[in-house]
């Protein structure tokens, strides 16, 4: 009752236009009731909210801390590897040159070897060419001092009108002359004047 009874009495004050409050200002039930809603969702808020909220932010925070040192590592793991590389590509620049160094020694050390060898063949043909010639003129003088020989004793046969056609007669006979030929005493053209 005692509500009403203020209610009226504002009214009566506001209708009178004597007025001191203000009428923005609450009343102090609404102030309290505002204080304590405000309190209880303030407590709400740092019990329940606040908490949740922390942690994600510790979360968020560790994961970029997380992909940070990743990050790290993985950098650490590919300047290794990059090393790792390089240490490769060197040792087998130098294991190419070591190689294309023994290749090389070994094709000067094959073109000499063969260089030899062909030497060697040159000089076992013309070894086997100068054999085989003096065979070859060997036998031509065999068959050039029988030709001679008989060409000889029939020119002789004829010049002296008797017969030398006898075998030891005959070899007896073109040996000496041939031996006159070869000493230089008999020169063939004073044989063909005597004739």
């Amino acid at each position: 009752m005692q509500l009403f009874a203020d209610a009226t009495h504002v009214a009566a004050l506001v209708t009178a236009g004597q007025a001191d409050r203000l009428p923005i200002l609450p009343e102090w039930g609404e102030l309290i009731f505002g204080f304590v809603s405000f309190a209880l969702l303030y407590v709400i808020v740092k019990k329940k909210i606040v908490p949740s909220l922390e942690k994600a932010y510790a979360d968020r925070t560790a994961a970029i801390e997380g992909g940070m040192h990743k990050a790290e590592l993985a950098q650490q793991q590919a300047q290794t590897a990059l090393a790792q590389y390089k240490a490769q590509l060197a040792e087998a620049r130098g294991e190419g040159s070591r190689i294309r160094a023994e290749a090389q020694e070994q094709g000067a050390a094959i073109i000499a070897e063969l260089r030899a060898h062909a030497q060697a063949e040159a000089n076992r043909i013309t070894e086997s060419a100068h054999v085989q010639i003096e065979a070859e003129r060997q036998q031509a003088m065999v068959l050039l001092r029988a030709e001679v020989g008989r060409l000889s004793t029939e020119l002789a046969s004829r010049i002296v009108g008797e017969s030398l056609h006898e075998e030891t007669r005959q070899s007896g006979i073109v040996d000496r002359f041939l031996a006159e030929l070869e000493s230089g005493a008999v020169r063939p053209e004073r044989v063909g004047q005597g004739a």
